[in-house]
């Protein structure tokens, strides 16, 4: 029997492939939701005044370098004022501030992020877009990357390198 010394090859890391994890773009700062349904008289509409007194006493220092998301959870009135109003109370303190659930929130700040790459540096290169990890990263981030890819990169795969599935190929 002859053994065969030959060399392993790792043909993954011979490939050429760029893998790029969302996750490495994960926004720092704590996300928190604002359900003004705790504001609401009887849990159907909002009163000015009350709703103004509750702004005025709010420590909302509280809030210093978070991300936080305002809603209403609950069918209710709620004029679109009192999101202003709120707004402008968390503003000097919080680092972002949308209009929506915490996968808005999640989706504003990776827009932001991504937005600021330059994707130049993709020329022509094949680009794999890790799947899984262990923070959330919401699918408009994945389709908001593949959107800014598309017609740079030679070729997008999600997934690792090692099992891909096929997204994008350039037109030759």
């Amino acid at each position: 029997m002859q053994i065969n010394n030959s060399e392993i090859i790792n043909k993954v890391s011979n490939s050429g492939l760029i893998t790029i994890d969302l996750e490495d773009f994960y926004a720092k700062g704590e996300r928190v939701l604002f359900d003004i349904k705790h504001n609401l008289w009887q849990g159907l509409a909002l009163k000015e005044q009350e709703f103004r007194d509750f702004l005025k006493e709010r420590d909302w220092s509280q809030y210093k370098d978070k991300n936080v998301a305002i809603t209403c959870s609950v069918d209710a009135i709620v004029p679109t004022w009192a999101y202003m109003l709120l707004s402008s109370k968390l503003t000097p303190y919080a680092h972002k501030i949308v209009f929506g659930d915490l996968t808005q929130l999640e989706n504003s700040l990776y827009e932001e992020i991504l937005n600021q790459i330059d994707y130049e540096q993709y020329r022509d290169k094949k680009i794999v877009i890790k799947g899984c990890g262990k923070l959330f990263v919401p699918t408009n981030a994945f389709v908001l990357l593949t959107n800014k890819l598309q017609g740079i990169a030679s070729s997008i795969m999600f997934g690792e390198p090692c099992s891909t599935v096929p997204i994008y190929k350039k037109p030759k």
